[in-house]
C-alpha cells in the first residue's frame, strides 16, 4: 500500500534557514496492515502522515501509495487521491467535525463534495462506530471520545483504501482510548482498509500489527508483534503469566547506517563521543566504547 524510499522533505524557514524534517526516511506498509509510528516531538512523524495524506510534497525521494506517485501528481490529481484514496482523522476534532452540522450531516459532507451523496452510507458508517444512536446531535452535544469516532466515520465517507490518524486518542481518558483503538481495530478487520495511527501511547500500539520508531528524519525500528488474535485467544482461555509478545529490530537503511538508541549509548558510557568500536564474534556485530588512550601509545 506505502512505499517510501530516501524521502526528504525540507522546509525553508526564511531565506538563510532550511530544516530538514526527514533525511533519508525507508517505510512499506502491506495492503490491510494496522500500523502505528511512534518517535520524539520533532522525529518527522507528523510530516510523514501530511504527506501520506497528500496534505503536503517530498522534496525528494520516492513515495507511492495504492500505485500513486504523490512526488510526480498534479494538484487535480492530488485533489481527487484526498478525496477517494485517503482518510484523514485529526487529534483535535475541530479539524475533524463542522459545528453547526449534526453528526449525520458531518459524515453525509464528504460525500457531497465528491458528488455521491448517500444518506443511507452515512447512517451504516455512524451504526459501525458505535454512533447510531447519536446522528442528529451537534458536536456540543458529543464527548471528546464521541466526537472521534464521528471522525473515523467521515474519514470512511468515500471508501477510502487508506486511514491515516493523527495522535487520536491524545485528548480522551485511557478507557475512551481503547474504545477507539477498538473501532480502528474493528474497520481494520472488517473491511480490510489500510491504518496509520501516529500516537505517543505505547499501552495502544499493542493492538496494532507493527509498530515503526522514527528518530530525527529516518526510520530506526519496528516493533514486530505476534498477530492480534493471539492476545485475543489468550484472555479466552484464561492463560496467565507475560508472554513476550513482540521482537524489536533496529532498521538498516541502504547504506548500511543504524540508529542506536540513546539510551544504549550512555549504557556503555559513549557520552558525546562520536566513534565506536565495531567487532565481528562468533557471527554477532558487537559495538564497543573505544579506550582510545590504547591507540595513542
Amino acid at each position: 500500500m506505502i512505499t517510501c524510499e530516501d524521502l526528504v522533505k525540507i522546509y525553508k524557514v526564511d531565506e538563510d534557514l532550511e530544516v530538514m524534517a526527514l533525511q533519508g526516511l525507508d517505510l512499506n506498509v502491506e495492503k490491510g496492515e494496522m500500523m502505528g509510528i511512534i518517535g520524539n516531538s520533532g522525529s518527522g512523524k507528523s510530516t510523514l502522515l501530511n504527506m501520506l495524506g497528500g496534505l503536503d510534497r517530498p522534496t525528494a525521494g520516492k513515495l507511492i501509495v495504492d500505485g500513486k506517485d504523490l512526488l510526480r501528481m498534479s494538484d487535480k490529481d492530488l485533489v481527487r487521491y484526498k478525496l477517494e484514496t485517503v482518510g484523514f482523522i485529526w487529534q483535535n476534532n475541530a479539524k475533524n467535525l463542522l459545528p453547526y452540522l449534526t453528526a449525520l450531516e458531518n459524515v453525509e459532507l464528504p460525500m457531497l463534495l465528491k458528488g455521491r451523496h448517500k444518506r443511507e452510507r452515512a447512517k451504516e458508517l455512524l451504526e459501525m462506530v458505535g454512533m447510531g444512536h447519536r446522528i442528529h446531535n451537534k458536536l456540543h452535544m458529543l464527548s471528546g471520545g464521541e466526537q472521534q469516532r464521528v471522525a473515523i466515520a467521515i474519514s470512511l465517507a468515500n471508501y477510502p483504501k487508506l486511514l491515516l490518524a493523527d495522535e487520536p486518542t491524545g485528548s480522551v481518558d485511557t478507557k475512551t482510548a481503547d474504545i477507539i483503538l477498538d473501532v480502528f481495530r474493528t474497520l481494520n478487520q472488517e473491511l480490510g482498509v489500510t491504518i496509520v495511527i501516529v500516537t505517543h501511547d505505547m499501552q495502544l500500539t499493542k493492538k496494532m500489527d507493527r509498530v515503526v520508531a522514527i528518530r530525527d528524519g529516518r526510520t530506526s525500528s519496528e516493533i514486530l508483534r505476534k498477530p492480534y488474535y493471539e492476545d485475543v485467544l489468550r484472555e479466552a482461555e484464561h492463560i496467565e503469566g507475560e508472554e513476550e509478545s513482540h521482537v524489536e529490530l533496529a532498521v538498516l537503511d541502504k547504506a548500511g547506517r543504524l540508529q542506536i538508541p540513546r539510551d544504549y549509548l550512555d549504557a556503555i558510557g559513549v557520552g558525546n563521543a562520536n566513534k565506536l568500536q565495531v567487532l565481528l564474534e562468533n557471527g554477532r556485530i558487537i559495538l564497543e566504547n573505544p579506550n582510545e588512550s590504547d591507540y595513542k601509545k
